[in-house]
């Protein structure tokens, strides 16, 4: 009995420590495999299904490893001794069962086939629910301003409805075949019982080999009953394991070539495009950009009007090398920006978006994310070029402050702010500025427009502008219409010779 207390206790030490490493190496994975995905992968997939393939789908497999292996290991190693045990007690009665073996065997396998099936669609439904809550929560400022709560929750309620309907339809099944393994095991025992029975009036095998061969069998039945449970967690788990194997084997379509470039010190910042012709997958038939080609030269700073769905943004995320072009070559320094590592070429740029992204931590962490191994002097020095350090230190744990989900503790022109901060720590050499004041006041914006003038005097800027403050300071300007370079110039040139820009002035730029 100490034996198998002790036995008992280091099995599941063992195989349970063996689960959660094995989980824990999986979900690494699939999270590398998800941050290692092109951009447009993500604009057809469901955050909230990513995240369920992350958690839920992993727990099922550390079930499976850390519990229903020990418990598979266990009563087949049951089923292999008692089988032994039968044929040495009467190999005539083992006869008969090995006969019925393949009745017992053949609704595990149809069956559950019929399981696994069911296990991916209930897991589907669940990514379905990660997904809608995920977007929910997201948006709950926009739910509650439209009152959309009792319409939100139907909907959740739905899909809950749903994901339960799925998982009875599974749980009936494996329920059916627990039932008929249990009726053809026991079946067949009955069946031996009477075969034995025969035997044993006829005096071919005594009482006692009777009892022992029945004896067997119910360990080799109950086993095998036990075995058939397994086999429904395992095709669960199945479900969910190719769901797993479905995103590993992704491949992203932007990556590292097998031999990339590597600068040997900062690029200068030479950037050019050559006849870039652009579309995206869901607009094949309309080019963002046609035929565009223009030149930048080092620490020049070029503005790029037009108005919305012109290609502006489009120019920023080819640059980043979110897609490729497919027409065209874009160079820094006369290199194809497709012969580089995009994550080493993406570690040259400083990028201020529009709509700035804070993440879930601290200012420091938020800021030093432009440069992981910056000190807390050099933060505090990008924040207060960035005019972010009065705030930020008045906060209740100065820089140290948690910033809340998406930095919902800081207004959008203090987001901005720590926006520009994590870009000036970066030190880039190509700066891009996409409406990097839209956010900010008037007073603010003068004061970040004097930083963001004297950064952009030293590396090559590319600005998406739609204030006359940031054009007017730009070495030169494109227009861009529909895609395609309209004219190019400074602002005074632009007023007199392009009438878009005129326009553009007029309506934008009034002020």
């Amino acid at each position: 009995v100490a034996l198998l207390a002790l036995g008992t206790y280091t099995r599941y030490l063992l195989v349970s420590l063996v689960g959660e490493k094995v989980v824990a190496d999986i979900r690494r994975d699939v999270f590398a495999k998800v941050l290692s995905m092109h951009t447009a992968y993500f604009e057809s997939s469901r955050t909230g299904d990513l995240i369920a393939r992350i958690t839920t789908d992993t727990t099922l497999l550390q079930t499976v490893v850390g519990s229903s292996v020990s418990v598979f290991l266990r009563n087949a190693l049951l089923f292999t001794g008692g089988f032994a045990l039968l044929l040495i007690t009467s190999v005539k009665l083992s006869e008969y069962v090995l006969m019925m073996l393949p009745l017992v065997l053949l609704p595990i396998i149809i069956l559950g086939k019929r399981v696994r099936v069911l296990s991916r669609a209930t897991q589907n439904k669940v990514g379905d629910i990660s997904s809608h809550a995920e977007e929910t929560i997201g948006a709950i400022r926009t739910i509650h301003a439209m009152a959309l709560e009792n319409a939100e929750n139907l909907r959740f309620t739905n899909l809950i409805n749903e994901t339960v309907s799925t998982a009875l339809a599974r749980i009936r099944m494996r329920a059916m075949l627990t039932a008929i393994v249990i009726c053809l095991i026991f079946g067949a025992i009955i069946t031996v019982l009477y075969i034995g029975g025969q035997d044993v009036i006829a005096g071919r095998i005594s009482p006692g080999d009777l009892s022992a061969f029945i004896f067997y069998s119910v360990v080799v039945a109950g086993s095998l009953g036990a075995l058939s449970e397994v086999v429904g967690e395992m095709q669960r788990a199945a479900g969910a394991t190719e769901r797993l194997m479905e995103l590993m084997q992704l491949e992203p379509e932007i990556k590292a070539p097998a031999e990339p470039y590597h600068f040997s010190k900062a690029p200068e910042g030479r950037l050019s495009f050559e006849h870039v012709t652009f579309h995206y997958a869901s607009r094949p038939d309309t080019p963002s950009l046609a035929n565009v080609s223009f030149r930048i030269e080092p620490g020049e700073t070029v503005a790029i009007v037009g108005p919305s769905g012109a290609g502006k943004t489009t120019i920023f995320q080819l640059l980043l090398r979110f897609y490729d072009p497919q027409f065209g070559i874009i160079r820094i320094d006369s290199h194809d920006i497709r012969t580089l590592d995009p994550r080493e070429w993406r570690s040259h740029i400083g990028l201020v978006p529009q709509d700035p992204v804070i993440f879930s931590t601290s200012a420091f962490e938020n800021i030093r994310m432009g440069k992981p191994d910056a000190s807390d002097n050099e933060v505090r020095e990008a924040a207060k070029s960035a005019s972010a350090l009065e705030f930020l230190e008045a906060l209740p744990d100065g820089l140290n402050t948690y910033l809340g989900e998406k930095g919902v503790r800081l207004s959008g022109g203090q987001r901005q702010r720590v926006a520009i901060a994590r870009a000036i720590i970066r030190n880039p050499s190509l700066l891009l500025l996409d409406e990097a004041t839209s956010a900010l006041d008037a007073e603010n914006e003068t004061a970040i427009q004097a930083t963001l003038d004297r950064i952009m005097k030293e590396r090559t800027t590319l600005v998406i502008a739609h204030r006359l403050a940031t054009v007017m300071n730009a070495d030169r300007i494109i227009v861009l219409s529909d895609g395609k370079i309209e004219a190019s110039g400074t602002h005074t040139q632009l007023l007199s010779s392009n009438p878009l820009y005129k326009r553009l002035a007029e309506l934008q730029f009034s002020e």
